[in-house]
């Protein structure tokens, strides 16, 4: 096994550095594969001409973007998961959400559940199963000489949010803004004109002057006086 991927794997990305303890966004999310070490994002200067990977989290676990990782290793067999318009492959093994019951495709390392045509739950499970075959790994990684990071690295804080919270969120906000188009406009003036209902109601904008007539519609609305019993014979 190559010593970056050994080290990439074993590693304990997001712990806070101890050289930058008092600093925000001091996790440790950035994987140096010359040094073979992570540090954190205060520490990137002196890594700059070195090929780097940014450690992501998602659901607590360390997941890295495919167009990166596809640069080093083939991972069209691990199986990935859409989140912030980016595709994402688990680093390490998780534990199995449900017995596996033999139904189905599962991981071929921890038999995990996963979806066809994947044979790995993470890169590690594939390493795991190819180094049991002689020069299996080997055949699967790639020559990579310069792999830079992203320009908004020092901004991009790692955290990755679910497709379930994206999907409820990104109809507000097309309706929020409406897009630009007749849609949007419709609901902005609907909601504008129902503010200004409630406003002049508060206000009393509307009622009856001294000088003019109750009409019939006015009369109706006049409050009742209290109901006086027929005396009893």
């Amino acid at each position: 096994m190559p010593g970056w991927l050994e080290a990439m794997l074993g590693e304990k990305f997001f712990n806070p550095c101890m050289i930058h303890e008092t600093s925000k966004k001091n996790e440790k999310n950035i994987f140096c594969l010359d040094c073979c070490s992570s540090f954190c994002p205060q520490c990137l200067p002196p890594h700059r001409p070195h090929r780097l990977l940014q450690v992501r989290r998602y659901v607590y676990h360390d997941v890295v973007r495919v167009d990166d990782l596809e640069k080093l290793i083939d991972c069209s067999s691990v199986q990935s998961y859409t989140t912030n318009s980016a595709k994402v492959v688990f680093l390490n093994e998780r534990p199995p959400s449900r017995p596996f019951r033999g139904s189905g495709n599962a991981c071929l390392s921890c038999y995990r559940p996963l979806q066809d045509p994947y044979l790995f739950c993470s890169l590690a499970c594939k390493v795991k199963e190819l180094l049991r075959s002689e020069g299996g790994l080997w055949k699967e990684l790639r020559e990579c000489e310069y792999l830079p990071l992203p320009s908004s690295c020092e901004l991009d804080e790692g955290q990755l949010t679910p497709d379930s919270i994206l999907e409820s969120t990104s109809a507000t906000s097309s309706a929020s803004s409406g897009g630009g188009g007749a849609a949007g406009a419709a609901a902005l003036s609907t909601v504008g004109t129902e503010a200004v209902s409630q406003r002049k109601k508060r206000s009393g904008t509307g009622r009856r002057g001294p000088d003019r007539v109750p009409g019939p519609e006015m009369s109706s609305r006049r409050k009742k006086g209290v109901p006086i019993r027929a005396p009893l014979f």
